[in-house]
């Protein structure tokens, strides 16, 4: 074979890895406009960072959205996820519960995922929690940029959902543009060798 045409393979081989990752760009950024409002049995609120028991920017945002969803009579239940780090107190999920019940929402309408420490573990642990109350359909609430991940990762753990992205992340310009580039990245990957395996970068 000739170095022409080897190179000419290599670059028809780049070429297509471009357009895999731009494809992937654009529909993390097409998924994050998601504004589901069918309604479903269960609201799922993806976990961030809490600090002492109070949730951060990030995690406020999308707690909120997950409460004007509430609101509108969508759900039977609220399932709130994410474990803690290493010195923390509370757990994410904890930190959740303690808000959606300062807003008037039941305890016993509220479930924990309170182990997971990234998307797949969360919504692993999720899916166990819908096959024990009979759930067939979840509205996952999160930031843009982490819905196309998120709902991919729902589809092979076996989870039914749909979407509902916050519009009041703190994370916007520079710093959201990244975070699709991000992700765009992961989903790309994860969808070859399957999210479990970028679990631990991917987050």
């Amino acid at each position: 074979m000739s170095i022409r045409r080897v190179l000419r393979i290599i670059g028809a081989v780049c070429g297509l890895g471009v357009a895999y990752f731009l494809v992937s760009l654009f529909q993390v950024w097409n998924t994050g406009r998601s504004a589901d409002r069918q309604p479903v049995d269960a609201i799922v609120v993806l976990g961030a960072a809490q600090y002492d028991g109070q949730p951060s920017p990030q995690f406020q945002a999308r707690l909120d959205h997950g409460l004007e969803l509430w609101n509108l009579d969508l759900a039977s239940y609220i399932v709130v996820t994410g474990g803690k780090q290493e010195g923390d107190r509370f757990t994410e999920a904890a930190t959740a519960r303690k808000y959606f019940e300062s807003k008037g929402v039941a305890s016993d309408l509220i479930f924990e995922e309170n182990s997971g420490t990234t998307t797949y573990a969360s919504l692993m642990a999720v899916s166990q929690v819908a096959n024990e109350l009979k759930i067939s359909r979840m509205l996952i609430v999160s930031d843009p940029f982490h819905l196309l991940r998120a709902k991919l990762i729902a589809r092979e753990v076996g989870l039914d959902v749909s979407l509902s992205s916050t519009r009041s992340s703190v994370i916007k310009g520079g710093d959201a543009f990244q975070h699709n580039l991000q992700e765009a990245i992961g989903v790309a990957i994860g969808r070859i060798v399957g999210f479990q395996r970028v679990d631990s970068w991917t987050n």
